[in-house]
């Protein structure tokens, strides 16, 4: 028997946090539900073998007991309740009623028994820091985790912590951000990509803590009631210090909004079947742009800051959009060498807070 009734909302918000761990598809039919398990309180968990999160919400508890209710029902369930106060019992069979004003539902659960336990994560190392900044530096990174599975390492981001703060890095982007406090020394880790988007989701944009725990094999992110536990990954990261080119006899200032403005149109003529790299004419206080596919031609000038000493290179267009759209500034600096060497994107005022290096393409002669 399982007993206690709850405020819909909480509820609501529990079920949506833990179900992006859930397994959508699996053998193992439990792992396709949520873990409900009522003590002091009620606790659910989501986990799909790879990355787990439990939340810990107010409740009535009337009968302790665990019981596992399969994550898509039992949230469409939830969410069609009336807002008001949610009664939930569980019979020795499984089967659930719910009631929350005048309507009700029932549905079959499942034993908890099958429910696999969360890894527990040793706690080696950790990092307090704002939830804010977190949320920030991931959203500005995790788009240059690599999807490439022939490297697992890099479909990861590295963390790098040390008295100087926090910096985290992906193959072609890193961000850094100081730190508050530090337990147990400088560290590092790779955590999986997949699982820091879901980070991104428990942390709020408040100046509330988020504590990052370093484990032997996992980490734990804990925002509040919610903790979110995934496996490190392990492996060589790259060792982005010396892929980073340090003579760019090239630099000029470019205006984010306007830049991204002239490759969005120039990338009309570029899709999944006719692809293109966009071509760049670095010139005084201007860059041509120009792309050409069997869907047909298309050109723009943008105006930039500085001599571009008519320097030709290719881009992919969604790499240096996405580079350009994620710094977190109006204006940055492009500092380029030749037609084959990276473009590094950083602040204008040359602080270190980003960098963005964004690898060229080979161009085919006109």
């Amino acid at each position: 028997m399982v007993r206690f009734s709850c405020e819909k909302a909480l509820v609501q918000q529990a079920v949506a946090a833990v179900s992006r761990a859930v397994a959508a598809k699996s053998s193992i039919p439990a792992l396709e539900g949520i873990l409900l398990e009522c003590g002091e309180g009620l606790r659910l968990s989501g986990y799909n073998m790879q990355t787990g999160i439990r939340t810990t919400v107010e409740a009535a508890v009337s009968e302790a007991g665990h019981i596992v209710l399969n994550a898509r029902l039992f949230g469409e369930m939830i969410r069609r309740l009336p807002d008001d106060m949610v009664t939930f019992e569980a019979d020795d069979k499984f089967n659930v009623k719910l009631n929350c004003g005048d309507a009700s539902f029932e549905l079959p659960g499942l034993s908890a028994d099958d429910y696999p336990e969360l890894p527990e994560v040793d706690d080696q190392f950790s990092v307090t820091l704002e939830q804010r900044t977190l949320k920030a530096m991931i959203n500005q990174t995790s788009f240059a985790v690599s999807v490439n599975e022939a490297r697992p390492i890099h479909t990861g981001a590295l963390f790098e912590i040390s008295d100087k703060g926090l910096t985290m890095v992906a193959v072609d982007g890193f961000r850094l951000a100081p730190l508050e406090h530090i337990d147990g020394g400088a560290f590092k880790f790779v955590a999986p990509g997949a699982a820091l988007n879901e980070v991104e989701k428990i942390c709020a944009d408040t100046d509330d803590m988020v504590t990052v725990t370093q484990g032997k094999r996992h980490l734990m992110f804990e925002a509040g009631a919610t903790q979110l536990i995934c496996r490190r990954l392990e492996g060589e990261f790259l060792d982005y210090k010396n892929a980073i080119p340090t003579t760019n006899p090239i630099c000029i200032e470019v205006d984010n909004k306007t830049m991204i403005e002239s490759l969005d149109r120039v990338s009309v003529v570029i899709s999944e079947k006719l692809k293109s790299p966009v071509r760049c004419l670095f010139s005084q206080d201007r860059v041509y742009m120009s792309a050409r596919t069997g869907n047909g031609e298309a050109r723009d000038i943008c105006p930039v800051r500085g001599d571009g000493q008519e320097l030709e290179i290719g881009f992919n267009n969604r790499y240096l959009m996405d580079a350009l759209r994620y710094a977190p500034a109006d204006t940055v600096k492009m500092q380029l060498n030749t037609g084959i060497s990276p473009c590094i994107i950083t602040p204008v005022d040359d602080s270190d807070n980003f960098l963005y290096m964004v690898l060229p393409v080979r161009l085919k002669a006109q």
